[in-house]
C-alpha cells in the first residue's frame, strides 16, 4: 500500500523534523498552509514512531514548522503540527526521496489515525 506523507503524518499531517521556524518575516500570510493531525502507533511503538518521524525531514522546501508531539493522555498517540508556505508546497514534499523512505519505515507500526484538520496559520513566530 502507497501511503502520502499526508496519511503518515497524523491522519492528514506528516512526516519529519522537530521544528524548522523561520520567524514569519517576508511570509503572506494568505499562503501559508496548515495541517493538525493525530496519528496512532501500534502498542509500544510510540517512541520508535516519533523517531522516524524526526529523522529524515532535512530540508522540505516551504517547511516553516513541523512539530511532532507525545499525546499527554494516550501513551500510543502522538499529534504532528505542520506550517508550509503553501499548500503547493507541502504536496511537493510527498515526493522527497527522504519522505518516501520514512513513510515506508513507519509504515508497519502506525495503527491509525485521529482528529486532523487543514489551517491556515496567521502568524509563524520564532
Amino acid at each position: 500500500m502507497n501511503w502520502s506523507r499526508r496519511e503518515v503524518g497524523a491522519g492528514g499531517a506528516a512526516v519529519l523534523l522537530a521544528s524548522c521556524v523561520t520567524g514569519g518575516q517576508g511570509v503572506e500570510e494568505a499562503e501559508l498552509f496548515g495541517l493538525i493531525g493525530q496519528m496512532k502507533s501500534v502498542p509500544g511503538k510510540r517512541d520508535e514512531l516519533v523517531g522516524y518521524l524526526l529523522e529524515g525531514s532535512g530540508q522540505m522546501p516551504g517547511n516553516l514548522t513541523y512539530i511532532v508531539a507525545k499525546d499527554a493522555a494516550d501513551p500510543d498517540a502522538i499529534w504532528i503540527t505542520e506550517v508550509w508556505r503553501s499548500k503547493a508546497d507541502h504536496t511537493a514534499s510527498l515526493s522527497l526521496p527522504e519522505v518516501r523512505a520514512i513513510i515506508d519505515k513507519a509504515h508497519p507500526i502506525i495503527a491509525g489515525f485521529g482528529i486532523s484538520a487543514e489551517t491556515i496559520p496567521v502568524q509563524v513566530a520564532g
